[in-house]
């Protein structure tokens, strides 16, 4: 690596740390921490989802896999405007006007509190395996760049997101998003401008290749028939508008941003653009993958074997050996900016729960102590005030240090997207089956809900652990773990609760 890419990536990576920090305030409560203290721009917190979504498994995932592949990924993409649609038509009001922080008081209410802490449980394992799913590929261009220990990478990189995330709060981590969101996009656009024309006969010569490519045309969207045991395209899409809707309607990262936003309006804003800029900016990164393709299909530059074996490594190969000296820098650090907004995020929203769903109600004796203190003790309160928000960033360093322990975990995983994909389908639970049980107008028995969830958790365990222990039936793809779970856990619900009605 040329000393000008160290300077860059070292003045990017410790800028943000700074950045971050900046937003530390003195005397601070809990509640300004975790949501900002409903000062955000709109178009600021839209970039924040947006930088959530591109992490860097967007970054370096989706190239690798329209590299080795094509376009199937994709399909989750065009699932967006769905979820968008219902979040600011449906979500972004009803949580504004919650009155909690926390996705899942909401199921407290309906269905008791077993349902808040098995929500909050599934979100809890989500968002540490994804923090690892990132970590790891924090790691890969570094080791690619210098050969530097993969472990070690993972460890630094975790110390400084974990550290500006505990300083500087959501605020730090929404404005940090914005700033990182706008570096990522102009270094994936300069990277497939120097890709396409690289190519000895043209930008159009990347487009032949890979819609001609010995496996198949690289650009397909994947296949369009019934089957359910791969990837097909209708296996993605639904699984695509299903994660998407768990996202926007329950997955405390995006909560979290619409109680940030100044206004209702802001925060509707923040929901449409966050997830239609997504679209166009993930079809970038899917072109990226294609163009890879057809650079070193075209004999422009050779593309070592072990590399090639390894499609996640081929971006950041790239980069070291295809890129100019400071715009490699710029990408690496852009590449860091997409892995350490959505740490930060994930550290920042998972310290929020702990605090929120499990803290406040068994140990802190809910809410309506600390209301009691402002009014009849004000010192007290002050004290309690200082205890939650130690609690919260304590939590903060516990949740960053478990999501390094998987990312050094991960290291043996051949597709990051895949590896993230699944466990995202079996950790999130079907926990948007019991959020969509809560929001229908029928009252649903808590009894007929709990079973719901029993069901739905058989159901994914059943789809998960079928192929590995080699149980008997079908054999459906992992990504349908989140589709069935969900619709078992809202059909055995509401029948359950028609039955009981009717017998009474």
């Amino acid at each position: 690596m040329h000393l000008i890419d160290f300077i860059i990536f070292i003045v990017f990576t410790l800028g943000v740390v700074v950045f971050g920090c900046s937003f530390f305030k003195k005397g601070s409560s809990a509640d300004e921490f975790t949501s900002a203290g409903h000062s955000i721009p709109g178009w600021v917190v839209g970039m924040s989802i947006f930088a959530t979504y591109v992490s860097s498994i967007s970054y370096i995932g989706y190239p690798g896999k329209a590299f080795a592949a094509d376009w199937n990924a994709f399909v989750f993409s065009l699932s967006i405007p769905i979820a968008s649609y219902f979040a600011a038509k449906y979500f972004v009001p009803f949580y504004r006007h919650s009155g909690s922080v926390s996705a899942y008081t909401f199921l407290e209410e309906k269905f008791g509190a077993w349902a808040r802490l098995y929500a909050s449980a599934c979100y809890l394992l989500t968002q540490i395996a994804r923090m690892g799913s990132i970590l790891y590929l924090l790691a890969v261009p570094m080791y690619i760049l210098m050969g530097w220990d993969m472990h070690t990478v993972i460890i630094l990189t975790s110390i400084g997101i974990i550290v500006y995330s505990m300083m500087g709060g959501l605020k730090a981590v929404i404005w940090a998003d914005a700033i990182q969101g706008i570096i990522l996009i102009g270094g994936a656009l300069l990277c497939l401008g120097i890709l396409m024309f690289s190519m000895p006969e043209g930008p159009m010569q990347t487009f032949e290749l890979a819609a001609n490519s010995p496996m198949g045309n690289k650009f397909s969207l994947g296949a369009f028939t019934s089957d359910l045991t791969t990837s097909t395209f209708w296996v993605c899409l639904i699984y695509g508008i299903f994660i998407n809707l768990q996202n926007y309607g329950i997955d405390q990262n995006y909560v979290q941003r619409y109680h940030a936003a100044k206004t209702d309006k802001d925060a509707k804003f923040s929901a449409l653009f966050g997830g239609y800029l997504f679209i166009p900016v993930s079809a970038l990164f899917f072109l990226i993958g294609s163009a890879l393709y057809s650079y070193y299909e075209a004999g422009v530059a050779p593309l070592p074997a072990e590399i090639q074996a390894k499609p996640d490594y081929v971006f950041p190969y790239f980069i070291v050996n295809g890129l100019p000296v400071g715009l490699r820098g710029l990408l690496i650090a852009s590449i860091f900016a997409a892995g350490m907004s959505t740490v930060s995020t994930s550290v920042t929203s998972a310290a929020t729960i702990i605090l929120t769903d499990y803290v406040r109600p068994f140990f802190l004796k809910a809410r309506n102590v600390a209301d009691h203190l402002r009014h009849h003790d004000p010192a007290d309160h002050h004290k309690h005030q200082k205890l939650e928000l130690a609690i919260v960033r304590l939590s903060s360093f516990g949740v960053g240090l478990l999501g390094a322990c998987v990312a050094i975990a991960m290291l043996s995983v051949e597709s990051i997207i895949d590896a993230w994909w699944t466990l995202s389908s079996i950790f999130s639970g079907g926990m948007l089956g019991l959020f969509l049980l809560g929001c229908i107008p029928q009252k649903i028995s808590r009894f007929a809900a709990f079973l719901g969830c029993v069901c739905g958790i058989v159901v994914i365990g059943w789809i998960s652990l079928a192929e590995l222990w080699h149980l008997p039936g079908i054999h459906l793809h992992p990504y349908l773990a989140i589709v069935l779970g969900t619709t078992t856990i809202f059909l055995v619900g509401f029948l359950l609760t028609l039955l009981i009605k009717g017998k009474k």
